[in-house]
């Protein structure tokens, strides 16, 4: 048996559906959480490598400018 959300299974049973539709919308449901939480992990890893970007710029940024720098004012 796949991963359900037992409350919400509990749920519907108590609103009057059968016990079989019960399981199967539990397990979809639990089948769609589990595709969230995934899409959240990648772009959490997205936004760090991101982060990792701006900063590997930035520093390239001061770099350059101290280069100039260096070169016109000396």
């Amino acid at each position: 048996m796949a991963l359900q959300l037992g409350a919400l299974r509990d749920a519907l049973e108590d609103a009057g559906a059968q016990p079989d539709k019960a399981a199967k919308a539990a397990e979809e449901l639990a089948g769609y959480e589990n595709e969230f939480s995934r899409v959240q992990q990648l772009l959490t890893s997205i936004r760090g490598d991101i982060n990792l970007l701006r900063w590997m710029v930035g520093a390239n940024f001061a770099l350059t400018v101290a280069v100039f720098v260096k070169l016109f004012i000396h």
